[in-house]
């Protein structure tokens, strides 16, 4: 299966660790894994993959903000009407439960179908969660 795992960190970074051991953890399921960077790419090619997972952090401690980039990279994937996803948000501060909410209805809102949401906790934990997709 083809997989995209759409990074949105609270700043514009490289992929944080827990986004490579969730594609390390995916990946030894067999899956073909592309990550793709909300702060740096326009995500164009995400209607071509067939299970979309948007990890991100919340941009703020209180208050559950989404990062801006999260937003444009699902709304320019024109296409995303149907395809299945997940939604997993690295705990970093309180009001985590909302910030999963405002996560999982970004994803909605493209008319994605979320079907697995999680918190990570940390790289080990999202290299274990990344084993589970597809199984």
């Amino acid at each position: 299966m083809r997989i995209a795992i759409v990074s949105a960190p609270a700043r514009r970074q490289p992929a944080p660790d827990y986004i490579s051991a969730l594609a390390k953890g995916i990946e030894s399921m067999g899956h073909r894994v592309d990550v793709v960077d909300a702060w740096t790419e326009d995500g164009m090619r995400l209607p071509g993959y067939e299970y979309i997972i948007a990890a991100a952090e919340q941009t703020a401690l209180f208050g559950g903000k989404m990062p801006e980039a999260l937003g444009r990279a699902l709304g320019a994937g024109s296409g995303l009407v149907g395809k299945k996803g997940a939604a997993f948000l690295r705990k970093t501060g309180l009001f985590t439960g909302k910030a999963m909410a405002n996560l999982m209805r970004a994803m909605e809102s493209e008319g994605m179908v979320v079907n697995w949401s999680e918190i990570i906790l940390n790289a080990p934990h999202a290299e274990a969660l990344g084993k589970r997709i597809g199984s």
